[in-house]
Order: structure tokens, then sequence, then C-alpha cells
């Protein structure tokens, strides 16, 4: 299975009021955009919905549309995310939503996972299959 790897900024991140408040426990719509380099050359947004709590707790799900190419095919692609934080520890998973693939990525599948480096560098890991 090939790997893309790709650092990325974020060139936006519009957070709106939190639309729900229950005693320390904020939910809130977010919008991302961001510019990846790298074996995925690309742009994206994230339609994101998150729950944080006053003790540090966070959860989120969001849909990001890729658009651009992986290793030089192109196309876009949706990644489905959904992840906890709660002190130290952290899960997050990042596949690639079934049947969203448009161009040479009609038929990719797979996920992706993010890793920051000591620097703050993040990065996009993407193990993809085109079927």
């Amino acid at each position: 299975m090939p790997i893309a790897v790709s650092s990325f900024v974020l060139d936006s991140f519009d957070e709106e009021a939190p639309y729900a408040d229950d005693g320390g426990v904020r939910y809130s719509r977010i919008r991302i955009a961001k510019t990846f380099r790298g074996d995925v050359e690309a742009q994206s947004t994230v339609e994101m919905l998150s729950v944080r709590a006053e003790n540090g707790g966070a959860s989120y799900v969001a849909v990001e549309r890729i658009s651009g190419t992986v290793h030089g095919r192109p196309g876009s692609f949706a990644l489905l995310h959904i992840g906890t934080m709660a002190g130290e520890s952290q899960w997050a998973r990042w596949p690639v939503a079934p049947g969203s693939g448009t161009g040479e990525l009609a038929r990719i599948s797979g996920e992706g996972r993010i890793e920051i480096s000591p620097e703050g560098e993040h990065q996009l890991h993407l193990d993809y299959e085109l079927l």
C-alpha cells in the first residue's frame, strides 16, 4: 500500500460561537482550510463539530474534502475524522470516505493520520490504494 506524506498549514480556522454550553461543556462548529505540500499537493476544507469540556476533555467529528494531486494523480476525495483527547491521551481515525474519490483518485481507499514533529510541523500520512 503506497504512503503519501505531506506537510500542511492551516490557512484559516474559523470557529463559530458555541451553539450549546452545558455547564462547562461547549459544542462548536469549525471550518478549516489547509494547504498540503509534498506527495499530496492540494487544498482542503474541513467542516468540524467539536465538544470541549472545562476539564480538558474534547472530541470531534469532521469531513475533509481534499482536492489536488496524490503522487501526481489529480482528483479529490474525502477523509472522515473522529477523535478524542483527554490529557495526554489522544485517539483518532481518518478513513477515506468510500466512493468519494474523483478523477484519477476515483477508486481511492485507505486511511490518513497526522504526525506533529517536535518543531511543530504538521504532516499528513496517507496510506492508500487505488483499486
